[in-house]
C-alpha cells in the first residue's frame, strides 16, 4: 500500500467516494476539528457526519502507520539481503498490521532459539532435506549422522537431526499463510473454556463458570470481560482449546509433498511446531483479539450511553431542592435557583428519630416556600429510599401539589465535589453540599454540569475499570466534544469546563474566556472573542460558530450560522424580504420558517455562489434562533408519590427511565431502590442485534413487570409484553 492509496481504500471502508475522503483528510491535516469539518466543511466533504469522520481519522492513524512499518521492514529485509520481488509485492498489498507481522516473521531478529542455535551449528542443509523431503539413500538419522561435529555441540545422529527438526518446525510455522489459515480456524472452530479455582477469595462471584465451554465466534463481549475478570482475579483459569490432531493433519496434508522417509520425521516435526511454537502463539494472539474487541464494544457502548445521559433535556426554569442522602451524616440540602445559583443549604435527619424526621419535614417545608420550590432532586446513593419516602410523604401531607420530585443518578458528585473545580466554583461550601448542589444542577442542564465530572466517574457503561484506559478516556472525551458542539453553549454563561470541550477551545482558552467575561462583562459579539488571549483567528474560525450569544449585537450570534457566512445568511433573508430584527419577531419567524420551507436552495446556491448544504443549514438556524435541539427529547419523568417493592406485582405496568444499557439489556428505574432489568429478549417481538437497536439512555418507558425477587432484590421486566394499547408514552 502507498500513501495515495489511503483515500480510495477509506472510501471503500465507509462506502463514500474517495474525492470526499480526500477532502476530509485534507481539512483534517489542516488542523480542523471534526465538530467544525461536519458542520461547516459539508460542501467540501459531501455532508461526511460526525461520526464518519471520526472513524475515518481513527483509521487515518492506523493506515498511515501501516505504510510506515511497511517501510521499516522492507528496509530491513534488504539489509538482510532476501527480499524477493514476490515478497516484496505481498508485503506492499498487506493491509493490515498482523498480516504484515506474520510475512516479517521468518526475517525478524528474535532471541536465541532452538532453531537459530541449529543453524548456528550448521545444520540448516540438513533442515533442508527434511522440508523438500528429499530422497536419500538410508534412514533420516543415518542421513543425520553426516552432520555430526562434536567441536559445535553435534556429536551424534540425534543431535544432528534434532536441530534440524527445530528448524524446520520453526520455518513451517512461521509461514504467513499457514498462520493466517491456523488463526482462521482456530477462530472459527476453536472453544473457550474455563474452570472454577474453588480456593479463590471471590471464587463464587464467577461461580457460572466453573466448567464452562462456548465457541470462540459466538462469545458476547460482556461474557469475555467477565472471564477475564475472573482469571485475573485468580478465580478462573482459562484455556482456548481446538482439535489439534486435525489440525496437525491440515499442516502435514499442506507440507507434505510425496511419500518418502522422511514423513514419520516430518510428522514429529509438526505436532512440536504446533504444540511448542503456533498454538500457544495463536493462543495469545486470539484471546488479545477477544480481548481488544470486547473492550471495544464496551467502550462504544459507553460512549453512546454517555452522549444520550448528556443529551438529557434539560428542566429549566425549576428552582431545585438537591438532597444527597445519608445515614450517619444525615441528608445535605442545597436550593439553586433556575440559574443554578446556590441560594440555601442546610443538613437534615431523617433516620435518627421521629422528632429529628418531623423538624426535618419542617425545615424542607420552609425552604419551599421561602424559596418557592418546585422540584426536588433526590440523588440515589445510601438512604435514597428514605429520603424519597420522606418527600414523597411531604407533599402528601401538606398538598403541594406543584411539587414534584425524581431520583437522580448521584454517580460522580461526590467525585466532583472534591475536586479542584468544585472548589474554585464553590469555596464557601464544603464537601458535602457541593455534591448536594451537583445533584440539583445535574436536572436543570445535565450536559453543563456532567461535564465537570470525570466521564468514567458517571457510570453508564459495563466493565469500565476492565477496559483500556487510554481508548475509554479517548473515546469518552471525543463523545464529549462531539455532544457539546452538536448543543452547543451560551457564551456568557459557560463555565471553563463546558468551554473547553467546544471545537478550537482548550481548558487554559476556556479559562481566559471566562476570566476576560469577568474582567469586561458579558461579550456581546463572536468578533469579541478575537480580544480573548490565546485565542487567535485559527481557533476562532474552529470554535465560533458553537458559541450562542442571546441579546447581543447581532441576532446571527443567537444561531449556529458561522461568522464567516453573515453575509450570506443576510442576502438570503433579503431574498425572501426580511431583515435581521425579523429574528426577534416570532411572527416573522414563522412566515420566515414558511418561506424557507418553499424556497429552491438549489437555485439560490447557484445565484449567490454559495454550496446548497450550506444555504439549508442557514435557513434551519435562522428559523429557530437559540434553539437547543434537546428540547425535542421527553422531560425527564418526575414523581409525587413512592412505589415499594412489596406494591409491585407480576403483570403491573409500570413507566420508567432508562438508566444504563449492556449487551446484555437495559436497567430501568421505575421508581424503586433497584433498578428493573429488562433483558434483551424481552425488548422486541423481533430478533434484535443489540440493546441499543431498541433503547437509549434517558428514554421514557412503559413496562411489564414479568419477576419479583425479593431476597435477591431483582426485578424483571419487559416492553415486548405491554399490550400495545398500553405501550404508548403518556
Amino acid at each position: 500500500m502507498q500513501i495515495n492509496d489511503i483515500p480510495a481504500l477509506l472510501a471503500r471502508e465507509l462506502g463514500v467516494t474517495p474525492k470526499q475522503t480526500a477532502a476530509a483528510i485534507e481539512l483534517l491535516d489542516g488542523g480542523n476539528t471534526v465538530p467544525f469539518i461536519a458542520r461547516y466543511r459539508k460542501e467540501a466533504t459531501g455532508a461526511l457526519e460526525d461520526e464518519q469522520l471520526r472513524i475515518l481519522e481513527e483509521r487515518l492513524t492506523y493506515l498511515r502507520n501501516l505504510v510506515k512499518r511497511q517501510d521499516e521492514i522492507l528496509g530491513k529485509i534488504e539489509e538482510q539481503g532476501k527480499l524477493t520481488p514476490e515478497l516484496r509485492t505481498a508485503i506492499e498489498q498487506a493491509q493490515k498490521l498482523q498480516e504484515l507481522e506474520d510475512l516479517y516473521l521468518p526475517y525478524k531478529q528474535k532471541k536465541r532459539t532452538r532453531a537459530q542455535i541449529a543453524r548456528e551449528r550448521g545444520l540448516e542443509p540438513l533442515a533442508r532435506l527434511l522440508l523438500e523431503q528429499a530422497s536419500i539413500s538410508g534412514t533420516p538419522l543415518a542421513e543425520a549422522a553426516k552432520y555430526c561435529q562434536a567441536e559445535k555441540g553435534v556429536a551424534a545422529a540425534e543431535d544432528a537431526l534434532s536441530g534440524a527438526m527445530d528448524i524446520a518446525a520453526e520455518t513451517i510455522m512461521e509461514d504467513a499463510k499457514l498462520r493466517a489459515d491456523m488463526r482462521t480456524r482456530l477462530w472459527n472452530n476453536g472453544l473457550i473454556e474455563t474452570e472454577l479455582v474453588e480456593d479463590a477469595e471471590d471464587a463464587q462471584t464467577f461461580a457460572m463458570y466453573a466448567s464452562y465451554s462456548e465457541p470462540i465466534h459466538t462469545l458476547p463481549s460482556h461474557r469475555i470481560l467477565a472471564i477475564n475478570r475472573g482469571e485475573a482475579k485468580g478465580c478462573l483459569k482459562v484455556h482456548v482449546t481446538i482439535d489439534a490432531e486435525d489440525c496437525m493433519d491440515r499442516i502435514f496434508r499442506r507440507v507434505h509433498k510425496h511419500l518418502s522417509p522422511w514423513d514419520e520425521t516430518l510428522k514429529a516435526v509438526i505436532e512440536d511446531g504446533w504444540k511448542r511454537l503456533l498454538f500457544p502463539a495463536l493462543e495469545r494472539e486470539v484471546r488479545s483479539q477477544l480481548t481488544e474487541d470486547a473492550e471495544a464494544q464496551a467502550i462504544k457502548i459507553f460512549g453512546v450511553n454517555l452522549r444520550q445521559l448528556l443529551l438529557q433535556a434539560p428542566l429549566a426554569g425549576h428552582t431545585v431542592l438537591g438532597l444527597d442522602p445519608g445515614y450517619r451524616t444525615g441528608c445535605k440540602l442545597a436550593v439553586v435557583d433556575a440559574t443554578g445559583h446556590v441560594l440555601d443549604h442546610g443538613v437534615i435527619q431523617l433516620t435518627q428519630s421521629e422528632g429529628a424526621k418531623a423538624a426535618a419535614a419542617q425545615t424542607v417545608l420552609n425552604l419551599i416556600r421561602k424559596h418557592h420550590i418546585t422540584l426536588l432532586s433526590i440523588g440515589n446513593g445510601t438512604a435514597s429510599y428514605e429520603t424519597e419516602q420522606f418527600a414523597a410523604q411531604l407533599i402528601a401531607d401538606n398538598h403541594l401539589t406543584d411539587v414534584h420530585y425524581l431520583i437522580t443518578n448521584e454517580a460522580g458528585a461526590s467525585v466532583y465535589s472534591a475536586s479542584a473545580l468544585a472548589k474554585e466554583e464553590l469555596p464557601e461550601y464544603d464537601v458535602t453540599i457541593r455534591g448536594a448542589v451537583s445533584i440539583a444542577r445535574r436536572i436543570q442542564d445535565p450536559l453543563a454540569e456532567l461535564v465537570k465530572i470525570d466521564p468514567k466517574a458517571i457510570g453508564v457503561g459495563q466493565y469500565q475499570h476492565d477496559v483500556n484506559q487510554k481508548e475509554l478516556g479517548a473515546t469518552l472525551d471525543a463523545t464529549i466534544e462531539s455532544t457539546v458542539n452538536h448543543v452547543g453553549v451560551d457564551l456568557n454563561t459557560a463555565s471553563a469546563a463546558l468551554l473547553k470541550h467546544i471545537a478550537g477551545i482548550n481548558a487554559t482558552i476556556a479559562k481566559n474566556i471566562v476570566a476576560y467575561r469577568n474582567e469586561n462583562g458579558i461579550f456581546t459579539s463572536r468578533r469579541q472573542l478575537l480580544k480573548v488571549p490565546r485565542l487567535g483567528p485559527a481557533a476562532f474560525t474552529q470554535c465560533a460558530g458553537f458559541l450562542r450569544i442571546a441579546g447581543g449585537k447581532s441576532p446571527l450570534d443567537n444561531t449556529s450560522v458561522h461568522p464567516e457566512s453573515y453575509a450570506l445568511a443576510e442576502k438570503l433573508l433579503a431574498r425572501l424580504g426580511f431583515s435581521l430584527a425579523d429574528l426577534s419577531n416570532k411572527d416573522a419567524l414563522s412566515l420566515l420558517a414558511a418561506k424557507a420551507k418553499l424556497a429552491d436552495c438549489q437555485k439560490l446556491a447557484q445565484e449567490m455562489s454559495a454550496g446548497e448544504l450550506t444555504i439549508r443549514d442557514i435557513f434551519d438556524a435562522l428559523v429557530k434562533p437559540g434553539r437547543d435541539p434537546r428540547e425535542d427529547l421527553p422531560a425527564p419523568l418526575t414523581r409525587q408519590a413512592i412505589v415499594k417493592l412489596s406494591d409491585i406485582k407480576e403483570g403491573s405496568i409500570m413507566r420508567g427511565t432508562v438508566r444504563n444499557i449492556t449487551d446484555f439489556g437495559a436497567f430501568v428505574d421505575i421508581g424503586l431502590k433497584t433498578a428493573g432489568l429488562i433483558h434483551i429478549s424481552e425488548m422486541s417481538r423481533k430478533r434484535i442485534k443489540h440493546p441499543l437497536d431498541v433503547l437509549a439512555v434517558g428514554d421514557i418507558v412503559k413496562v411489564m413487570v414479568i419477576s419479583v425477587d425479593e431476597k435477591r432484590n431483582r426485578i424483571g421486566l419487559s416492553l415486548k409484553q405491554v399490550p400495545q394499547e398500553e405501550a404508548r408514552i403518556g
